[in-house]
C-alpha cells in the first residue's frame, strides 16, 4: 500500500527530502515533550475507587504575561493524501497538547527547539490512536495532519498576552516529503486503532 502525495498548488522547492515515519514512543519523543498515554502506566485509585487517575502525563507551560491553560476542541479535515510539508509552527510562550477524541490515529511531525527549521531535522511519528503529544515550548511542528476522517482534538495550550505562534518556512523553501510504511498508512486510513 502506498500513500498519494497531495502536490495541490504546489511551487517547485529548492530541494525535497524524504523523511520516514517511526512509531510514537516515550523514549523517541522525550526532545520533543511528552506522550500522553496510559500504557506502562500505574493508575491512581480514586473516588472510593470507582475512578482511575492516570496522574501528571504531562506538563501544561503557560508561562509569560497573564500566561494562563486554555482547553480547546479542534476539528480537523483530513488530507486526501500525506501533505507536502513546506512549513513549521511553535509556540514561545507555552507549550501544546493534543489528544484525539475518537481513537483516530495522526501524523506527529516535529523539529528541535532553534531559530530555524532543517528539513533534516524533522522527525515524523504516527500515533496508535491511543496517544497524544504535549509539545515543549519552543519545539517546532506541523499543523494537524490526520488521514481517512475528520478527527476531533482536546487541546491544551496557553492563553494570554504577547505573540505565542511563529510560522516559518522549511530550510530555504525546501519541501519534505512524508514516507509512511504499510501499517502506518493503513492505521491512519482506517482512522481508528483497532
Amino acid at each position: 500500500m502506498s500513500i498519494a502525495l497531495d502536490s495541490s498548488a504546489i511551487t517547485s522547492p529548492a530541494t525535497t527530502y524524504l523523511v520516514q515515519s517511526q512509531p510514537l514512543t516515550a523514549a523517541a519523543f522525550a526532545p520533543f515533550g511528552e506522550v500522553l498515554e496510559t500504557s506502562e502506566r500505574t493508575p491512581i485509585s480514586i473516588n472510593q475507587g470507582m475512578t482511575e487517575r492516570y496522574h501528571a502525563l504531562a506538563r501544561v507551560d503557560a508561562g509569560g504575561e497573564d500566561g494562563h491553560a486554555l482547553i480547546n476542541i479542534f476539528q480537523a479535515l483530513p488530507y486526501s493524501a500525506a501533505p507536502l510539508l513546506r512549513e513549521m509552527e511553535r509556540h514561545p510562550l507555552g507549550s501544546q497538547a493534543f489528544m484525539p477524541l475518537e481513537g483516530q490515529s495522526f501524523i506527529v511531525v516535529v523539529a528541535p527547539a532553534s531559530d530555524t527549521v532543517r528539513a533534516q531535522d524533522l522527525r515524523v511519528f504516527v500515533t496508535d490512536g491511543h496517544q497524544g503529544v504535549n509539545y515543549r515550548r519552543g519545539v517546532w511542528h506541523h499543523s494537524l495532519i490526520t488521514l481517512g476522517a475528520p478527527s476531533r482534538f482536546l487541546v491544551v495550550d496557553r492563553g494570554g498576552a504577547g505573540h505565542n505562534c511563529d510560522v516559518v518556512p522549511i530550510g530555504t523553501g525546501d519541501a519534505v516529503r512524508i514516507g509512511l510504511s504499510e501499517e502506518h498508512a493503513r492505521l491512519l486510513l482506517d482512522g481508528q486503532h483497532g
